[in-house]
């Protein structure tokens, strides 16, 4: 049951008199959109596999693929305008510095 306890005090004054967890609690009981996750919630769930099939299996091969990945993350400090433009190369940036990088590298 909603209390009007807190009605129309802000976080922060909540906290100030109360504590941060008590504003923390009064700002999910004020949420019309929050559920409790009680042992009744928790009796009726299903696996994420058994409601939304499609989304695991992509989860898991985007997850395969990155663990096959031969790339490496290398962080390197670079001039703000030369960021700025290799950024705006487009979605695909990281693909094409990489290719650039390849070939300025290792051809003769």
């Amino acid at each position: 049951m909603k209390s009007d306890k807190f009605k129309d005090k802000s976080f922060e004054e909540i906290a100030g008199e109360y504590g941060e967890e008590a504003a923390i609690n009064a700002g999910i009981e004020a949420d019309p959109e929050t559920i409790e996750l009680n042992e009744e919630w928790f009796r009726k769930a299903r696996p994420a596999s058994e409601v939304v099939p499609d989304i695991v299996e992509l989860y898991r091969r985007l997850q395969e693929r990155e663990q096959e990945s031969t790339k490496t993350m290398l962080s390197i400090p670079l001039d703000a305008d030369l960021a700025e433009y290799i950024r705006g190369l487009g979605p695909d940036w990281e693909e094409l510095v990489n290719d650039k990088l390849r070939r300025a590298f290792f051809s003769t």
